[in-house]
């Protein structure tokens, strides 16, 4: 079973339905014993960080998270739930994230208009397992207006975002939505599903 984290936001019905075309048992919680059962986490989210966090941080939710994925348990960040996983965001002034990837959100530079909407390259500047079966340059979907800088946990970049994806062991992300990314994001998840089992 792969834990797809409700705090309130985000696209759960969406990566839940893809978690399910890649193969997994998804079930969408916030129940501590259902998150510790699960083989995996998937965080997800749209919207603001200061709101997100927030929402974390009822019921220790977020430091629930933090502590499994601190003890090995395989988490993945979407989008907004990407971005959480970082030490500290930007947007909306500072809020401290889950401190799980180095680094923090800022507002993107260099893309023509914000928010960023649509598809764009990705290329892979760093091995993963995440990519397997997915070519390198591959189209994948975006919507954000916000982004990670450069970190050296960075495992992708786009022409508007140096760390499009990054991981650090058991913990990984992308601020692309595979869910909206047509077969390769479907495969993304089927790896990460894989990487779980």
């Amino acid at each position: 079973m792969i834990a797809v984290v409700d705090y309130g936001v985000g696209n759960l019905r969406s990566v839940e339905r893809a978690l399910v075309h890649a193969g997994a048992e998804p079930l969408i919680t916030a129940d501590p014993d259902e998150l510790e059962r699960a083989q995996g986490l998937v965080l997800p989210g749209v919207g603001a960080f200061a709101a997100a966090v927030a929402k974390l941080s009822e019921n220790g939710l977020g430091r629930r998270v933090a502590g499994l994925a601190r003890r090995g348990k395989p988490v993945l960040g979407v989008c907004l739930g990407y971005q959480l996983l970082f030490d500290e965001s930007t947007e909306g002034g500072r809020h401290e994230g889950l401190g799980l990837l180095p680094g923090r959100v800022v507002r993107v530079e260099g893309s023509p208009h914000l928010p960023v909407i649509g598809w764009s390259r990705l290329k892979q500047t760093a091995p993963s397992s995440l990519w397997d079966g997915v070519a390198d340059d591959a189209y994948l979907y975006f919507v954000h207006s916000y982004a990670p800088e450069s970190t050296e946990s960075a495992i992708a970049c786009t022409a508007h975002s140096p760390a499009a994806a990054a991981a650090r062991g058991n913990v990984m992300g992308t601020q692309f939505h595979p869910e909206k990314s047509g077969s390769d994001g479907l495969r993304i998840y089927r790896n990460f599903v894989a990487m779980c089992a």
